[in-house]
């Protein structure tokens, strides 16, 4: 499968940029905080907590949004997710998501309460540094 040269960019703005901002849906109201960030192109994985708020928030309503690009350690570039998630205990996900760095609050990839957030785009805004903007869609 080839990608357009804007998804290209995209992906390499994805993959340089490890953390966002990441917004859930509670009470009809939008709650944003940090996380870092895992991207397989453009599947993102967002690593968390089954025991979580955002776990419940995207049960009650799976749409979310992903800002990225200010982050210390960001390139400049922009790009903004309107997306759904699910919440996947998938076995191979959650192994190829897994970082050493999760073992302050998970056993391992086989911990029960460690879950991955399976991001799936619909509208993507990629800002370049020179601040051209294209609009990817799913």
């Amino acid at each position: 499968m080839s990608t357009s040269i804007e998804e290209q960019a995209i992906i390499k703005a994805l993959s340089d940029n490890p953390f966002c901002a990441f917004g859930t849906v509670e009470n009809n109201k939008p709650k944003v905080r940090y996380m870092a960030l895992y991207n397989e192109g453009l599947n993102i994985h967002l690593a968390t907590d089954r025991k979580t708020h955002k776990v419940e928030e995207l049960e009650q309503n799976p749409n979310c949004y992903l800002l990225l690009g200010y982050e210390k350690g960001g390139n400049n570039e922009v790009v903004e997710v309107q997306a759904t998630a699910t919440v996947s205990d998938d076995a191979e996900l959650k192994q190829r998501v897994w970082k050493d760095d999760f073992k302050q609050w998970f056993s391992g990839p086989d911990d029960p309460d460690y879950v991955v957030l399976d991001i799936k785009p619909q509208t993507i805004e990629y800002t370049d540094q020179d601040g051209n903007k294209q609009t990817w869609q799913g």
